[in-house]
């Protein structure tokens, strides 16, 4: 009987992208906590991971491919096709509603954001985790050991 590994690894995987990609915005946040003008970032996960595995499954005929569309800007844009490239979420960034803005108009709390990094890299962790145990039950199943 053959296994489809994306069924048996589950949301996972996409899970991992999206977790990585939004490291990248929460370390751009803090990166321009001093910048003016700059406001803050985040990525809308649920939507992001819902876009990448819609109600019919990870491979199902609404998405054959099991990731999210890249957006592309210009023609010269690298596309999914050509096999380059990492998965876009930039459909899925909103700005942070500031809780207390400041005169320069950066609305980045330096505070939210280290607690957001640190949230999301226990999630990215516990993430790996789960697929480090799905891959040693596999090698379990296979070796009988």
């Amino acid at each position: 009987m053959p296994l489809n590994l994306d069924a048996y690894l589950g949301v996972q995987p996409d899970a991992l992208r999206v977790f990585a990609q939004r490291a990248q915005v929460l370390a751009a946040n803090l990166a321009n906590a001093d910048t003016p003008g700059y406001e803050a970032r985040d990525i809308n996960f649920r939507a992001a991971l819902a876009a990448l595995d819609p109600p019919g499954g990870a491979h199902s005929a609404a998405n054959p491919g099991g990731t999210l569309p890249m957006l592309t800007t210009s023609p010269r844009d690298v596309t999914a096709a050509s096999g380059y490239g990492q998965v876009s979420t930039a459909q899925f960034l909103q700005y942070r509603i500031p809780l207390a803005p400041s005169l320069d108009g950066n609305t980045v709390s330096s505070q939210m954001e280290e607690a957001q990094f640190a949230q999301n890299t226990v999630r990215y962790q516990a993430a790996l985790t789960f697929l480090q145990m799905r891959f040693k039950q596999l090698m379990t199943a296979i070796t009988g050991q």
